[in-house]
């Protein structure tokens, strides 16, 4: 986030915001994916090739927190991918933008896009939640 601590946002704010203060809370890349649903490029991310044994990732937007390190794994999708999301961190919606059926996957708290899940992981959920970078913080625990 480029201003103002993610984790500083009220709840309750977050539906208040306006398209305007968004712009002004989140870097041009973060508005980008976050609010415009856009994507980082293959293999671009901060947290591609990051694996770490503690911490946790949050919304880079409201700063809930989304992935435990421990679900986090290699898939060789070219972006970050965990096996599991924190309970009620994330929604899902059907998108079938770029002529492709997926599974948009948005934080609870603030509606922002962070990615799609697919369901060809590992177990024990089967899942694999490719999850754009820039819409995560890294927290270490």
């Amino acid at each position: 986030m480029s201003d103002t601590d993610a984790t500083s946002i009220d709840a309750d704010d977050l539906e208040s915001l306006t398209d305007e203060e968004w712009r002004d809370r989140l870097s041009e890349e973060e508005y980008r994916v976050l609010r415009e649903s856009g994507t980082e490029a293959r293999f671009s991310g901060e947290y591609v090739d990051h694996l770490p044994e503690d911490g946790e990732y949050r919304c880079a937007a409201c700063g809930e927190v989304l992935f435990d390190a421990e679900t986090k794994y290699e898939s060789g999708c070219g972006w970050p991918a965990f096996y599991a999301a924190e309970a009620d961190s994330v929604t899902t919606t059907l998108d079938t933008s770029h002529g492709m059926r997926r599974t948009e996957v948005r934080c609870a708290s603030c509606d922002s896009h962070l990615g799609h899940v697919f369901d060809d992981g590992p177990e024990p959920t089967g899942k694999r939640f490719c999850i754009n970078s820039v819409a995560m913080e890294y927290d270490e625990e």
